[in-house]
């Protein structure tokens, strides 16, 4: 049996934000010491990094507002009070995270080919980016 906690699927939301939550259950397993290695190397960057960036947060701000919450109701108290975006930006942040790997870009491609192969998934034709792959790997999909 796998030791590795998954974390919650990108295609979740909080606040009108995809992938909040996910990247909130990162930062929780970090902090209780309980995140898989297959996790810590992206942890506040790849499309943690995406969501800093459209949020307009920093990843130590994230772990300083996780660690001082119990429950994920306070973290989205605390985006709905600091992250003041449009529900068209937060549209615009996830179309972004969707549509990796972006057309026209042969190196992402590959590297999503080459992971869903290494995954043993190299001829699923229905995973056709880095969020399918993620739920195809973490057995949800």
């Amino acid at each position: 049996m796998s030791d590795i906690i998954y974390p919650r699927s990108p295609r979740e939301t909080m606040e009108g934000w995809h992938h909040l939550p996910r990247y909130i259950d990162k930062i929780r397993l970090h902090l209780a010491g309980k995140l898989h290695s297959d996790y810590t190397g992206n942890l506040g960057t790849g499309f943690d990094g995406f969501w800093l960036k459209a949020a307009g947060v920093t990843h130590e701000q994230m772990i300083d507002v996780v660690k001082r919450s119990i429950t994920d109701g306070q973290v989205c108290d605390w985006v709905r009070d600091n992250v003041k975006k449009s529900a068209a930006e937060k549209e615009a942040h996830w179309q972004d995270t969707l549509n990796r790997p972006r057309p026209g870009d042969p190196e992402a491609a590959a590297r999503l080919q080459m992971r869903k192969e290494q995954a043993g998934m190299g001829g699923r034709a229905d995973i056709k980016n880095f969020v399918d792959f993620i739920d195809a790997d973490e057995k949800r999909i």
